[in-house]
């Protein structure tokens, strides 16, 4: 129903279509050997061979330490565009529990994120934009290592990547499992959340648990502490704004030393938020709360906030842009062009920094069965029918955003 449904609306879907069992045998093969940030040897050996015979005019590689770029002249060149499309490389550190033939075969290395679905969408892509060429100008395909927490996106741009390949808009998109297939989300505006790390290393006075008036207790300084932090958002941020708090870890004292009342406790935890206006704001708060909380309880704490990854901000003119071209794919009711932002975090945001661009989410799940399974879970899989479509997708942004000139 998918593939008649589509090939209605694309030359571009019925053509990958035709070696859809090809990249399936990809992806699957790359989800048996997940590899962690700036460790995708395999994976980018596999992707520089697939694009090899994929006939594409240029590939880079080693940009960003294990970062590939493939670069397809279109049948003219004349406008002088050039435009990227993204995909990212990396597993989780996970231990898979399905029970696929494709399963993992690195124990604690898993692709929980559908990176590997991402990969093959865009070597399909570069097959089809080889063979054909309707489009006037350059594609540039990047192959992104470390997503999952190591900013490979950051360190590609560092190691010259727009610079060397010019691009005037850049594009990702990733699998979404709350979203049935042959759909596709996006917003002109925020789409994932600015993810920060936050570190309260807490130090008051250790003693005999039978004697806590000797002590300067750091188990109850954190636990005040734990509480005191969420009403920053409750009660500092702006309720039309959206933020997230979440204290995530504790540790103070050994399990084995019950009467014992450590020195020292540390909290870690993450922050999420879309501007940064808040951002400051909540980084600001969380100083003076943990300080004014740990000084009233006579002890001190030291607070460490690291940005991580900014919010990932979709430019207006082409997150309308590549929901027209996914229109035009999908048919208009399949397409929701406002979807609600997610707090989780994107390190395309990086690249969205730089070049007007637009990240999108491409459905993937069925209501039970494949692909239903939420990201970053240890029985994810990607849904390997939605591989056309993703590859169409990114072909079709090629095609319409660098259009060849009426003959």
């Amino acid at each position: 129903m998918l593939t008649s449904r589509i090939k209605a609306h694309g030359r571009a879907f019925a053509h990958i279509a035709a070696y859809h069992p090809e990249l399936t045998a990809l992806r699957r093969e790359l989800h048996a050997h997940p590899e962690l940030g700036f460790e995708e040897h395999f994976t980018a050996r596999r992707v520089v061979e697939s694009l090899k015979v994929c006939g594409v005019d240029e590939i880079h590689t080693g940009i960003g330490k294990t970062g590939v770029v493939a670069v397809i002249h279109g049948r003219t060149r004349g406008s002088g565009r050039m435009m990227g499309l993204r995909a990212d490389m990396d597993a989780l550190p996970m231990h898979e529990e399905s029970d696929v033939a494709w399963r993992s075969a690195r124990p604690g290395l898993m692709h929980g994120c559908g990176h590997d679905g991402h990969t093959a969408m865009l070597v399909g892509a570069a097959r089809y934009l080889a063979a054909t060429r309707q489009f006037d100008g350059t594609a540039v395909l990047i192959f992104q290592p470390g997503e999952e927490g190591f900013a490979g996106a950051k360190a590609m741009i560092e190691d010259g990547l727009f610079e060397r390949f010019p691009v005037q808009s850049v594009y990702a998109m990733h699998n979404w499992p709350q979203m049935p297939p042959g759909t596709v989300g996006i917003n002109p505006g925020p789409m994932m959340a600015a993810a920060d790390r936050i570190t309260i290393e807490i130090t008051g006075k250790g003693g005999h648990g039978a004697h806590p008036y000797q002590t300067v207790d750091p188990v109850l300084v954190a636990a005040h502490i734990i509480t005191a932090v969420q009403s920053i958002v409750s009660r500092n941020v702006r309720a039309l704004d959206q933020a997230v708090i979440s204290l995530c870890s504790m540790h103070a004292g050994d399990p084995g030393a019950f009467s014992v009342l450590p020195g020292k406790a540390t909290l870690v935890g993450t922050v999420r938020s879309f501007s940064a206006e808040v951002q400051d704001l909540l980084e600001k708060r969380l100083h003076e709360v943990c300080n004014g909380v740990a000084m009233g309880l006579g002890a001190s704490a030291h607070v460490r906030y690291e940005r991580v990854y900014p919010a990932t901000l979709n430019t207006v003119d082409e997150a309308r842009f590549a929901a027209a071209v996914a229109r035009h794919l999908v048919g208009h009711e399949h397409v929701n062009d406002a979807l609600e932002p997610s707090m989780g975090a994107e390190d395309f945001a990086f690249m969205l920094q730089v070049k007007p661009g637009a990240y999108l989410r491409l459905g993937q799940g069925t209501e039970h069965g494949v692909g239903s399974c939420y990201l970053h879970n240890s029985r994810y899989d990607f849904n390997d029918d939605v591989l056309p479509l993703g590859a169409a997708l990114h072909a079709g942004l090629v095609e319409q955003g660098m259009p060849l000139s009426p003959a």
